[in-house]
């Protein structure tokens, strides 16, 4: 029997250019926090690690104004059974113009129902990215974690 997978997906229309909308997502210190590290070029990798939390990343793909994927190349997630629970997962955002606005799809691929932390990672990502990063792209500032 087949297994069904549903990763975390959301969406957000933003009043503003693809340029301006892919140029925020890349401004990771401005919308989610604290990152260590280069994030506009196929091949960079960057540290995200507020507290005791590190989870780093690898930028394996880049389309200038359509697509951004990140992949979890290592982590380490302290409040979780398997603290290593996003090890080869990725963050994918797709861009496309909506009228005069941006669409911004975004998918944490391998984040399913299945997985402890989906609950709690589910909200945080609705905050980031439909409140911090929304802000950031709209009004000039986010709101980051520390």
């Amino acid at each position: 029997m087949e297994t069904i997978t549903k990763n975390y997906k959301t969406s957000i229309l933003v009043d503003a250019s693809l340029k301006t909308a892919y140029d925020s997502i890349c401004k990771i210190n401005d919308w989610w926090g604290h990152i260590d590290g280069p994030t506009h070029h196929v091949g960079d990798e960057f540290v995200y690690h507020p507290g005791e939390v590190r989870v780093n990343f690898k930028v394996t793909e880049m389309i200038p104004g359509k697509k951004i994927t990140w992949h979890v190349t290592d982590c380490h997630l302290p409040w979780l059974k398997d603290i290593q629970e996003w090890k080869d997962t990725s963050v994918v955002w797709n861009l496309k113009s909506i009228g005069g606005g941006t669409e911004i799809d975004f998918e944490h691929v391998g984040l399913a129902p299945a997985l402890e932390c989906f609950d709690g990672c589910v909200k945080g990502w609705d905050q980031y990215v439909k409140g911090s990063l929304n802000k950031l792209i709209t009004e000039g500032i986010g709101e980051p974690g520390k």
